[in-house]
């Protein structure tokens, strides 16, 4: 497009945008198209954990990009030309935008896909074996289940005929999803069934004193008054005290290294 270049926006009707220069009218959108489409293959061969793009770019933006209508007025309804191709082609891909990762919750969602996805290609790059499998949805249970219940009572039954699927047929569903579910936010709600789920299975292994710590902190988790990570440390370290290795080894704990400090602000 030279250097430097023009201003471009996306003009035209909302369901068929056209990459236009603002200036001299040029349309653009059939030469982006095609450095896209060329560029998205590459992105796909370097096995990405997660891609960020710029907001309200006419190339790039995710979501309410500008659209200008023949009228001169624009509509925020956009995505941009190179974003709408890459989230296309890349669908299990976690993607976000620069200006939402300002939103606490939004960053915590989207780091967690990432390190989520992450596990989950090194998982699909190895040799197929049921084993490693089965203990990687066994670790992700509790992760989906607060993201998308759906996904994971779906998961399961997936896991249990996985060789009659076969490798190639069993990774192309399975991640599919797997980071389906993972896409869908978690919410306060589900968090608490998760943390209730959890302190289940202490039943009567701790002391009254405890459990009752427990289920106050959980409470106040529901009740907004503190971080999700309030909760999880004393489950943890009843976990940890019991020897319940099944707990202790859920990826719900830490869903992305512990050091970004992301629960303690969800």
């Amino acid at each position: 497009m030279g250097t430097p270049r023009e201003a471009i926006h996306l003009a035209g009707k909302p369901d068929n945008p056209r990459l236009v220069g603002v200036d001299s009218g040029e349309d653009w959108t059939g030469r982006m198209e095609a450095w896209s489409e060329k560029r998205v293959r590459q992105l796909e061969k370097m096995n990405l954990s997660g891609y960020v793009l710029k907001k309200n770019s006419p190339s790039c933006g995710m979501e309410r990009v500008k659209i200008w209508r023949a009228s001169g007025q624009p509509t925020k309804d956009g995505v941009g030309a190179f974003a709408a191709i890459l989230l296309r082609h890349l669908p299990l891909l976690p993607v976000e935008e620069e200006g939402r990762l300002e939103d606490p919750v939004l960053r915590e969602h989207f780091v967690e896909r990432v390190f989520a996805h992450r596990r989950w290609l090194d998982l699909a790059a190895g040799r197929f074996a049921m084993g490693p499998v089965v203990e990687f949805h066994s670790r992700h249970k509790l992760q989906l289940l607060a993201h998308s219940p759906d996904h994971y009572r779906r998961l399961g039954p997936l896991v249990a005929k996985g060789r009659a699927l076969g490798a190639e047929g069993f990774r192309t569903e399975y991640g599919r999803l797997f980071m389906e579910g993972l896409a869908q936010k978690a919410t306060r709600g589900r968090h608490v069934n998760v943390l209730q789920h959890m302190a289940g299975h202490f039943k009567e292994s701790l002391s009254d004193e405890e459990r009752r710590g427990i289920e106050e902190s959980i409470a106040d988790y529901r009740g907004r008054e503190v971080a999700l990570e309030v909760p999880l440390r004393l489950i943890r370290q009843g976990a940890r005290r019991l020897k319940l290795e099944y707990l202790l080894h859920q990826t719900y704990f830490e869903p992305a290294p512990a050091g970004l400090k992301l629960r303690n602000h969800v």
